[in-house]
């Protein structure tokens, strides 16, 4: 296990130098820490900015990436804190894509930047062929209109929070 760990850790290590160096607009990502004060990098909080131009744009959606001790052979698990009116959000904020499940396109060699930039691809693309939530997945196939006027509702919501904290 503690091999396991040293490998967990070291690639999380190497990704923080990564982003640090290149990370894209208005993103971000970063250890959390742990009540000792010392970093935890098994845990990261990121923030990912509403893709400019879409229903999404104007808010930063805050979520959490927890890394397992079989990572990087198994994907973090990535749950947003706010639970998102998206038909590939869980009820729970966990989020269903593709990069993230073990048994579909996760690869050890996909970076944190690269989940992030997808879970934002994703937000304004939802993938109708793997729902995770009823209401957003039936309001967005049958209803556009509607889908679009919550997702922007949503996202005034989320300004007004982050405003008053």
């Amino acid at each position: 296990m503690a091999i396991r760990n040293t490998i967990v850790t070291g690639r999380l290590a190497e990704e923080r130098k990564l982003w640090r160096r290149d990370r894209p607009y208005n993103f971000y990502a970063k250890p959390t820490t742990n009540e000792s004060g010392s970093v935890n990098l098994v845990r990261w909080e990121c923030g990912i900015p509403g893709k400019k131009g879409t229903i999404w744009d104007g808010a930063t959606y805050k979520l959490f990436m927890d890394f397992s001790d079989e990572y990087p052979s198994k994907p973090p698990k990535c749950k947003f804190e706010k639970v998102l009116f998206h038909p590939n959000v869980y009820p729970s904020g966990t989020i269903c894509l593709s990069i993230l499940n073990e048994d579909e396109d996760w690869r050890p060699s996909i970076t944190i930047r690269q989940i992030l930039i997808g879970i934002q691809d994703l937000l304004d693309s939802p993938n109708t062929n793997s729902p995770a939530q009823t209401e957003p997945f039936y309001m967005y196939v049958k209803d556009r209109q509607a889908y679009i006027a919550k997702v922007r509702e949503q996202v005034q919501e989320i300004n007004r929070e982050s405003k008053s904290s």
